[in-house]
């Protein structure tokens, strides 16, 4: 099986583009923007609740701490946001008519949480909407990696942000463009 396409920003650009034309743009963006701006896994998204991400001001908290019965591996895992991440988070709590904080963060139409399974279902049918073949729910994960990996991060921190026990895990998400290695290859005196 392949692995899934490593999205560009542009590429990413279309997908939310798409998105804000939708029902539910607001949590389709933000549960979306999740695998793509902290790296979390889909099952991870949908394992969330509201108070995963709210602080009892009602601020965004800075980082998720994720028990082990929301992770693939059944180990506790902070997820640390971004600014921007934290932003879209406060964007999309606005729409929601926060009544209970242990309710799940993203819920379907039918008012409730998201399997793991239907989430990463939602997924694969956004990105083939605006034709990016081979992605899928996995992209987004993939993408922050690849991209952080191609900023010159090092691979034990990867490892972190991932929530990985290996780091050959880790070294298997990443991408590697013909462009990359042959300016790679440019580098040898």
């Amino acid at each position: 099986m392949s692995q899934a396409r490593v999205l560009n920003p542009t590429e990413l650009r279309r997908v939310l583009d798409y998105v804000a034309t939708r029902r539910h743009s607001a949590r389709n963006r933000a549960s979306l923007l999740l695998t793509h701006y902290a790296g979390m896994r889909v099952g991870e998204v949908a394992a969330l609740r509201i108070n995963n991400v709210l602080n009892n001001d009602g601020t965004i908290k800075e980082e998720i701490r994720l028990m082990a019965s929301q992770t693939k591996g059944s180990y506790a895992r902070t997820v640390y946001l971004n600014e921007k991440m934290q932003k879209e988070l406060a964007q999309y709590i606005k729409c929601l008519k926060v009544k209970d904080v242990t309710k799940p963060l993203f819920y379907t139409q039918k008012r409730e949480g998201f399997s793991a399974n239907t989430l990463t279902q939602h997924f694969f049918f956004l990105y083939r909407k605006v034709g990016l073949e081979g992605a899928s729910s996995h992209s987004g994960r993939r993408s922050f990696l690849t991209g952080l990996a191609n900023r010159g991060t090092a691979i034990h921190i990867l490892k972190s942000l991932a929530g990985h026990r290996n780091i050959s895990t880790t070294a298997a998400y990443l991408y590697s463009s013909p462009t990359q290695l042959k300016a790679a290859v440019e580098l040898v005196n």
